[in-house]
């Protein structure tokens, strides 16, 4: 969804570091999921998906600073959020599962 409104920004002053900011968040979640599952234990895996979620929280920062300046409209801020909330959720229930299964060592 991030990178969808950013390929969609149309503004005569582009801020493309802002931009580009935006899809380096909304990608990092998903590679750092991925990177978490190529470690060698359930604890070093267990570190990735809180990156992962503080990405999250940095996406949506961004896509509120976007609507602030009125580089993206309610509705898009809304999915978004949407969105975000149910990413969110499925983070928190990834981190619990991984910490609950049975080979997790504190």
């Amino acid at each position: 969804m991030a990178i969808e409104i950013a390929e969609g920004i149309e503004d005569n002053r582009k801020h493309f570091r802002l931009i580009e900011q935006l899809e380096a968040s909304a990608t990092s979640m998903a590679s750092n999921i991925a990177e978490g599952k190529g470690r060698y234990s359930k604890r070093e895996f267990v570190q990735f998906p809180y990156i992962a979620r503080g990405s999250l929280y940095e996406t949506m920062t961004l896509l509120v600073t976007l609507h602030k300046n009125n580089w993206i409209s309610d509705s898009q801020l809304g999915e978004a959020k949407a969105s975000g909330e149910e990413i969110g959720k499925m983070l928190s229930s990834m981190i619990t599962s991984i910490k609950n299964s049975e080979d997790y060592e504190l």
